[in-house]
């Protein structure tokens, strides 16, 4: 029986290179995201490259109604042996500005709930098959507040602990979560807000969305609970643990602050 993965935000970016990393491996690929344009280019190059089945089943998953029927639709018939929760949305502004509340309502929904339901039809999915891995995508915003970007922020610690303790819940069955922390990746995710070259994070060295996927896999192939991307995101999510919180937030929000 063939084993499938599913990726979310397949799109571009990380999506894109988990999708790619996952035919490379002789998985078939589900893709989902709301652009099905970029989605059928990538389904056809995937086809064409590994000679893998590739299917793509659009979805909006800022509603959790669609994420359920997302999961449904693709575990329909197949065995889905990897799930990435790919998909995240991030907003860079004042908490209490009300204009900003439709993107962060938004962010919840993604980073949190359709993260949440997937998570958990793909444990049950895979303890019922005996075999699986779950690679989450949270962040090094994870492991410190984040003011100008503080749901943000907080939908990745949500993620992150998440992903920790139903790993542990896993523990002696043969489904394994990882969680991915990377820090500022070359991807849409600062552009997409309005944010790139406006803050001083996005001045940092950003690492490729191709070396980020590529360690994040492997880390889930050894089944590791967590993995932080990048020499420099160690140091920053090692930090909290030495510096005062308070210490913390305002080094934070001094990089996430729009300047220009």
């Amino acid at each position: 029986m063939a084993i499938w993965a599913l990726v979310t935000g397949a799109s571009e970016g990380l999506g894109r290179e988990f999708a790619t990393l996952a035919a490379k491996d002789g998985f078939d690929v589900i893709l989902t995201a709301r652009q099905v344009d970029k989605l059928e280019v990538h389904a056809n190059s995937l086809r064409r490259a590994y000679n893998v089945q590739v299917e793509v089943i659009p979805a909006d998953l800022t509603d959790p109604v669609a994420v359920e029927r997302l999961w449904d639709a693709a575990s329909d018939g197949r065995q889905i042996g990897v799930l990435v929760n790919n998909a995240g949305l991030g907003s860079n502004g004042a908490f209490s500005d009300p204009a900003g509340w439709p993107r962060e309502a938004d962010s919840i929904a993604v980073n949190i709930i359709a993260a949440t339901i997937l998570m958990r039809r793909a444990a049950a999915h895979m303890k019922a098959h005996n075999s699986g891995g779950i690679l989450n995508v949270a962040s090094t915003a994870g492991f410190m507040p984040g003011p100008h970007m503080a749901v943000y922020h907080a939908t990745k610690a949500y993620l992150l602990s998440l992903s920790e303790a139903v790993s542990e819940e896993l523990r002696g069955t043969a489904v394994t979560v990882t969680a991915l922390c990377p820090g500022p990746t070359a991807t849409q995710f600062f552009a997409s807000d309005d944010a790139e070259k406006k803050t001083l994070i996005t001045r940092l060295p950003l690492a490729s969305a191709e070396s980020v996927a590529a360690a994040g896999w492997a880390a889930m192939i050894k089944r590791r609970r967590v993995k932080v991307a990048g020499g420099l995101n160690k140091v920053a999510a090692f930090a909290p643990r030495l510096l005062p919180r308070r210490v913390i937030s305002f080094i934070a929000g001094q990089l996430l602050k729009k300047r220009w």
